[in-house]
């Protein structure tokens, strides 16, 4: 099946209660997909005017206890910043599915992974989120089941950072039921609408996104920080393949970790001392796992579908080695195992 369609199954799956959404390509067909399936298993979806009122209406949602999510790409990731910033300064466990296409603006709507620096990090704020970045069909449907229980367990904004070629191309997938693989679904609860008198019968829900002073503000973003650094070792995932004697480390994440993975097995296959790093969550970033491959390694590359915002995440997490990191920045295109291993041979990094 598509992408897209593993998405939809697997929110049905995860017992996601609605959708919001709005179309822009190539997120389109998991709106679809949902509705076809939404009147069988009694679900809702409501296809808003824009995507800043799917941003807040999944806002109103999770809300209301309902397990929400919504599902854009590209300037529709954008439009949702507003929503998503208000979600994280209220620790609200809102879960969206990015298909990534090209920009900036409207550009392509074919794929990228140019949406690594918004996604991450949104507006204003801190980026206290949690970023899964699957690389095949059947992880799309797993981190899309998880995001739903991170979002939901830990109580931060949780993304999972698809693309446009994942959308569109097919695979054979394996679907199934959480509780199958003994996966139990954090339970959902309302957080307005509450019965009993505040303040008496009940402690008063604080749900603010406003503050009037300096102070206030401090005390509840270093509180959310400090918790979001405390839970960041049960939530960081990483894939490595060939690491242990590795000379030279590629590093990608995403669908482009397919090729380079097919990359390292090729040079391995030729002799060279190649190894291969994937970054599954994006944030929080898996930097110390990370850093002593790369203080091994002779050379580093990063090879992404953008212009060095992967690279960027890597530099930052490795600050102090003085392993040199190349980047293969390729925005808005396809990459292929052979357009790697070329590369790296013609820039002798092994």
């Amino acid at each position: 099946m598509t992408g897209n369609e593993v998405v939809a199954w697997a929110a049905l799956a995860a017992g996601a209660d609605i959708m919001y959404g709005y179309p822009i390509t190539p997120q389109n067909e998991i709106m679809h997909y949902w509705t076809r399936m939404a009147p069988k298993y009694e679900r809702g979806f409501l296809q808003t005017e824009d995507e800043i009122s799917a941003g807040f209406a999944t806002v109103g949602g999770v809300l209301a206890g309902k397990r929400a999510f919504t599902a854009t790409a590209g300037p529709g990731n954008i439009l949702m910043q507003e929503a998503m910033a208000m979600a994280e300064m209220m620790r609200l466990p809102t879960v969206v599915v990015v298909t990534q296409r090209g920009g900036p603006s409207t550009a392509t709507v074919i794929y990228s992974q140019q949406e690594l620096n918004l996604t991450c990090f949104g507006g204003n704020g801190e980026g206290l989120r949690i970023v899964y970045s699957p690389s095949s069909h059947d992880e799309l449907f797993l981190y899309t089941i998880k995001a739903f229980n991170s979002a939901w367990k830990y109580r931060f904004p949780t993304f999972v950072l698809g693309d446009g070629y994942q959308s569109k191309m097919r695979e054979p997938v394996t679907i199934f039921d959480p509780e199958a693989r003994g996966i139990t679904m954090e339970p959902c609860r309302p957080m307005v609408g509450l019965s009993g008198l505040p303040g008496e019968e009940r402690d008063p829900a604080h749900l603010r996104n406003t503050y009037n002073l300096e102070d206030e503000l401090y005390e509840v973003l270093m509180t959310a920080i400090k918790e979001y650094e405390a839970i960041a070792p049960q939530v960081v995932e990483w894939d490595t393949y060939a690491v242990d004697d590795a000379e030279l480390l590629i590093i990608a994440h995403g669908v482009v970790s397919r090729a380079a993975r097919a990359a390292v097995v090729s040079l391995r296959e030729r002799g060279f001392k190649a190894g291969y790093f994937r970054p599954v969550t994006l944030k929080p970033f898996p930097a110390e796992t990370l850093r002593p491959l790369a203080a091994r390694a002779r050379n580093l590359l990063v090879v992404e579908s953008a212009y060095g915002q992967l690279k960027r995440q890597v530099q930052a997490g490795l600050y102090g080695l003085e392993t040199p990191v190349t980047g293969y920045l390729r925005p808005g295109m396809g990459i292929t195992p052979e357009e790697i291993v070329e590369f790296v041979h013609a820039k002798e990094l092994i």
